[in-house]
């Protein structure tokens, strides 16, 4: 059995008042041992634009790595997007996670005059755009699929990590989890979201499902499985916090998973380690930054261990 992964801790951030601000935020991140800084990608609500946003984080920070959970792919053409995380990549001296999904809140579709496609065709165009992007990132690259086309294209920069930069992706659904297993380096185990887009499926949810998905990857992956970072998204956290008194512990499907972590410092450390030791999730992302300063000291008894 190989030995299991030294944890690793990121942070959402939507935004900040000032670029000093920002700056200021990913310096924190950075020095309290988190390993990297995740932006946002939506059009609806208050959030900075994602390439803009890593760039500025990666310029005031040595050692912090930048990322997205995630980008919609219908957002942007790959070939864009190649060359844009392929710079990122040379800026921050190879520092980009990129995480990249389908797209799925129909309401920014819907506000943008964006087609909202069936998860279907949603779930295919990412799949050739996956192959797009590790293509060109390689060299010079032909494609023709149902969605992109390319004609012997060669881009520069290429990207500082090889063969390209750390891909994340969600994780919700059994045909994403099987993708995910063969084609990303980081999984963010997530709940499966509705058909129409407009937010998490209330019949996912639950340990027994959260496991099941562990189990897809695993058998999924074969023996790639070691070479996956697991993770998933730390949505409520109630450091000192006793159970009985905490609502959303108390109602959420979640609440023994390791997205809602309530209790003491002991508590909610040995919570992880079982996780991580047990079912190897080892990457743990704060959904909220809102809940940092309760965080800080489970990421300082965790990170790198």
């Amino acid at each position: 059995m190989a030995a299991h992964r030294p944890f690793r801790f990121a942070a959402v951030v939507r935004q900040a008042e000032s670029a000093k601000a920002w700056a200021d935020r990913a310096r924190l991140l950075e020095d309290s041992g988190f390993s990297t800084l995740l932006v946002p990608d939506h059009f609806v609500g208050p959030r900075f634009a994602p390439i803009a946003a890593m760039t500025a984080a990666a310029s005031a920070t040595t050692t912090l790595r930048v990322g997205t959970l995630v980008l919609s792919n219908d957002y942007r053409h790959p070939v864009a997007l190649a060359k844009e995380a392929a710079t990122i990549d040379v800026l921050s001296d190879g520092r980009l996670d990129l995480g990249l999904g389908t797209g799925w809140l129909r309401q920014d579709y819907d506000r943008a005059g964006v087609q909202f496609d069936p998860p279907k065709v949603r779930f295919e165009r990412f799949q050739e755009a996956v192959r797009v992007l590790k293509g060109l990132w390689g060299g010079p690259f032909s494609f023709k699929g149902e969605y992109y086309n390319i004609d012997e294209l060669d881009q520069a920069p290429r990207p500082v990590q090889r063969p390209h930069p750390r891909l994340l992706f969600p994780g919700g659904g059994p045909r994403m989890l099987r993708f995910a297993a063969a084609e990303a380096d980081s999984i963010n185990l997530t709940l499966q979201v509705k058909a129409d887009g407009s937010g998490p499926d209330e019949q996912d949810g639950g340990t027994a499902a959260f496991l099941k998905k562990i189990d897809i990857v695993r058998e999924a992956a074969g023996e790639r499985f070691d070479q996956i970072e697991l993770g998933t998204s730390v949505q409520q956290i109630g450091l000192n916090a006793k159970k009985e008194e905490w609502s959303y512990a108390n109602t959420s499907r979640q609440s023994e998973t390791p997205q809602v972590l309530v209790g003491g410092l002991d508590e909610i450390v040995d919570k992880l380690r079982y996780w991580r030791d047990e079912h190897d999730l080892s990457y743990y992302v704060l959904h909220n930054d809102k809940d940092l300063e309760a965080f800080l000291p489970v990421v300082a008894a965790l990170a790198g261990s």
